[in-house]
């Protein structure tokens, strides 16, 4: 496996050298940047591939925890904090671990395994099924979720609504996100807020698209690709 990219979001010095001595102890962890602000972390996070997030939460101009709440890309998440009152809102975001200070290395390798372990999992499930199914955060546990049985995806803000014929799951992920891990042969963008299952397609009219009995709206700007696609398999005589 190779080095997991780690960032630290910390306004403290002497908090961001403690960790940053610790990433350097380990030999699997590639520290790529350092930041003192939420602000500076995101437009870092916009240009680079980055596994894991040390995000403090009691920051200047924007909090950690705000920061979660608007960032459109998000690595795993590892809270630094000195305050555990906010322990239940950061997991309700989603976080993969939450550290209070002062930190002991041990429990630093403790959320940094278990961090690993999880980018693993997701790691293996792709190449050994071919991206047959993902693993999904919804709520406080992680669920498999088949790419077959996805009706399709709706953005809401910050979370997406995965759809299924019987379920609905609700993950607190941006459908930009999303969609990069998904075949492109598979899912196709209708709208800015709705991604389909192609095979799940039932019909087109007025521009609407029907999927699972539903009908969603078809985006003019995703009007032609759409049209192109159903051209491929379209029956002539």
């Amino acid at each position: 496996m190779k080095k997991m990219s780690c960032i630290i979001v910390e306004d403290e010095p002497i908090a961001r050298k403690i960790l940053r001595e610790f990433i350097e102890q380990i030999d699997y962890l590639d520290l790529a940047g350092e930041f003192e602000s939420a602000i500076k972390a995101e437009a870092f996070l916009r240009n680079n591939e980055t596994d894991i997030m040390f995000l403090d939460i009691e920051m200047p101009k924007m909090t950690g925890l705000d920061f979660l709440r608007t960032c459109q890309v998000k690595p795993l998440v590892i809270l630094t904090t000195a305050y555990s009152e906010y322990a239940l809102e950061g997991y309700a975001l989603n976080v993969i671990d939450y550290l209070l200070k002062p930190i002991s290395f041990a429990r630093f390798m403790k959320a940094i395994q278990k961090a690993r372990s999880f980018i693993k999992i997701k790691k293996q499930a792709n190449e050994v099924t071919g991206s047959d199914f993902l693993f999904v955060r919804s709520e406080k546990k992680i669920e498999k979720i088949k790419l077959s049985e996805i009706l399709f995806i709706e953005s809401t803000g910050n979370y997406v609504s995965i759809v299924f014929p019987n379920k609905k799951l609700v993950a607190y992920l941006t459908l930009k996100g999303l969609r990069t891990q998904l075949p492109k042969d598979i899912f196709l963008m209708i709208h800015r807020s709705y991604l389909v299952n192609f095979s799940k397609i039932e019909s087109l009219e007025n521009n609407h698209v029907k999927v699972g009995g539903i009908n969603l709206p078809l985006g003019r700007a995703y009007a032609s690709e759409v049209m192109k696609v159903i051209e491929e398999r379209m029956l002539r005589r």
